[in-house]
């Protein structure tokens, strides 16, 4: 009689403990889920839309630098001057070429109204001439790229050269910046998507401020990454946002999803 009482007790011992166990996953899971229902966060990087690392276009010797690193300059702001003498020279012989065939092609069209030249030489004048306005446009080009002017208002992020130094062509000069388009870059997870559009808005925490922002959504990405399973999410930062330089991290926040 002993051990069918010892065999129930132990089957319920049994039953009461695959019951527990199952109360706790469903109670994990639960909470699990309401996570989910409740938090949703990704981490962020401050990025500008006008940036540039600048190049040289041409060989030569940089005479002037007037920008350190760090400091703030307008658009049109000449940010590097080449030595240009050569160019120069060079240009002002091409635009000497062209006033002599100017005179040539005028002087042959008044022989050919007496009838003293045909119409080969002319037509010959007006090719030397095209000519020579060709080859002074090329030099007016090399003269143009002796100096680099800044695209937009920015700041200087950092010198790649420096005065009195010579470069090659195409040579990288000087990394800039436009703190004040800068924008929120985010990977958020694919599953997302169907809760993300532009014109909805969420928070966004600079780690360097701590300050929370308010950010709008301005476009998703093109495309998921096929190993993280992560889209693209861009957004815009409130106008009265301040102190934010491009490189900030932080965390997003964004709504309960339903």
């Amino acid at each position: 009689m002993m051990q069918p009482c010892l065999a129930l007790i132990v089957a319920c011992l049994l039953a009461t403990s695959a019951a527990n166990a199952a109360e706790d996953i469903l109670a994990e899971t639960g909470v699990k889920r309401a996570q989910e229902h409740t938090e949703r966060a990704a981490r962020g990087v401050l990025r500008a839309r006008d940036q540039a690392m600048l190049s040289s276009e041409l060989a030569g010797r940089i005479v002037d630098m007037p920008y350190a690193d760090g400091q703030n300059f307008n658009k049109g702001d000449v940010l590097v001057r080449f030595d240009c003498s050569a160019y120069q020279a060079q240009f002002n012989a091409a635009q000497a070429a062209v006033r002599a065939t100017r005179e040539e092609l005028n002087h042959n069209k008044q022989l050919a109204a007496l009838n003293s030249v045909g119409r080969f030489e002319v037509a010959l004048a007006e090719a030397k001439q095209a000519q020579a306005q060709a080859e002074a446009q090329v030099y007016q080009v090399q003269v143009k790229r002796c100096s680099i002017s800044a695209p937009f208002n920015g700041r200087v992020v950092q010198r790649k050269a420096q005065p009195h130094e010579s470069v090659a062509s195409g040579a990288a000069l000087l990394e800039i910046v436009d703190n004040r388009t800068l924008e929120v870059h985010l990977l958020v997870p694919s599953s997302w998507l169907g809760r993300l559009q532009p014109g909805e808005h969420f928070e966004f925490v600079p780690d360097e401020t701590g300050q929370p922002l308010q950010v709008e959504i301005k476009r998703l990405g093109a495309r998921i990454d096929e190993g993280s399973q992560t889209l693209q999410l861009i957004a815009t930062l409130p106008a009265d946002a301040s102190g934010l330089l491009a490189g900030m991290s932080g965390s997003a926040r964004f709504a309960a999803a339903p």
